[in-house]
């Protein structure tokens, strides 16, 4: 199977600095589990359940091997992510990924601590960036609530580091996505010509809702005709929102990460593999497994034409590879 996966070059657009070796909860004074939060208590209990199930103690599925403690921990599979950026490139190389898109994440909680329960350092991107020639791709954070500084570390790792992208969670500030306290950042990306990603549909943690239908980036869409943006997490309950979306704006691309590719809505599906979409959708992982993932995507019953574009030929568009590193 490993050969089959090599013949599909892949983008994942969609990842944390947990799957690079890092501690994706960085948050606050960067030393807290994501555990000591209700909203991943929460979480584990209700969406990630059977998640939490299928998770040994000390690892998971996937290759196993060893931290820098001497414990255990999985290696490229479900939530475990990779010791070191060098060796999550061996597995991107045995499955045929020319590049991961990793986000500095930012996650404010809404109903439960009212702080920053997810902070990620730009720093430690930006050294993998540098240590693997450019196969992982740095991606900013955002936080409504502090945008002069937000807008300072997007720029410092834009010019000092090559950050092409930038993800944030609208959902985690209770704002939705055509609310003022983005519109900075927009203007920002489109100043650095950079692409932009955002959570719509529900979450898994338990965040406003309402503020994630996709539709709601109308105006954004309209507002910022040249801004490249990224609709992630399929947008789901609202998935014929997200379609439309995709389907209507020139500039407006979204991807599919954060479900396992057999649990995709039907309706996406058929989307997707349709010429309204098929040059639209984008490929991610969110965490749930390199190999895992691009396998599921493969079993689709949907055209070879469709499958090459959205594991590869999208995001080189969206994120402007032409002239860089697929020169």
């Amino acid at each position: 199977m490993n050969d089959e996966l090599q013949q599909y070059p892949t983008i994942d657009i969609m990842n944390h600095l947990g799957e690079i070796g890092g501690n994706r909860a960085s948050a606050g004074e960067g030393s807290e589990s994501p555990a000591i939060y209700k909203e991943f208590e929460i979480m584990m209990q209700t969406t990630f359940k059977r998640l939490a199930r299928a998770q040994p103690p000390g690892g998971g599925r996937g290759e196993s091997g060893s931290d820098a403690g001497g414990g255990n921990k999985k290696r490229g599979g479900l939530l475990g992510g990779h010791s070191s950026p060098e060796e999550c490139v061996e597995d991107m190389d045995r499955l045929g990924y020319k590049h991961i898109v990793v986000s500095a994440t930012k996650m404010w909680s809404y109903y439960y601590h009212h702080k920053l329960i997810i902070d990620t350092p730009i720093e430690p991107i930006g050294e993998a960036i540098k240590s693997t020639g450019g196969r992982i791709i740095g991606g900013g954070g955002y936080s409504a609530f502090d945008i002069g500084g937000s807008i300072a570390e997007l720029e410092r790792g834009v010019r000092e580091m090559g950050f092409k992208y930038i993800w944030f969670h609208p959902l985690s500030f209770g704002l939705p996505p055509n609310d003022r306290r983005f519109y900075p950042l927009y203007q920002k990306c489109m100043e650095l010509d950079i692409a932009v990603g955002m959570q719509v549909g529900h979450s898994a943690e338990v965040l406003p809702s309402d503020v994630g239908r996709p539709m709601l980036c109308d105006d954004v869409a309209i507002d910022f005709p040249h801004l490249r943006i990224n609709l992630s997490h399929t947008g789901w309950p609202w998935v014929d929102e997200w379609c439309s979306m995709l389907w209507r704006h020139p500039n407006v691309y979204g991807d599919i990460s954060a479900y396992f590719p057999k649990s995709l809505d039907e309706r996406q599906i058929r989307f997707m593999d349709s010429g309204r979409g098929r040059d639209k959708v984008l490929f991610g992982t969110n965490g749930l497994g390199l190999e895992r993932c691009k396998k599921e995507f493969l079993e689709l019953d949907i055209k070879e034409e469709t499958k090459r574009a959205v594991l590869y030929d999208n995001a080189v568009q969206f994120l402007k590879l032409e002239d860089s590193q697929e020169g």
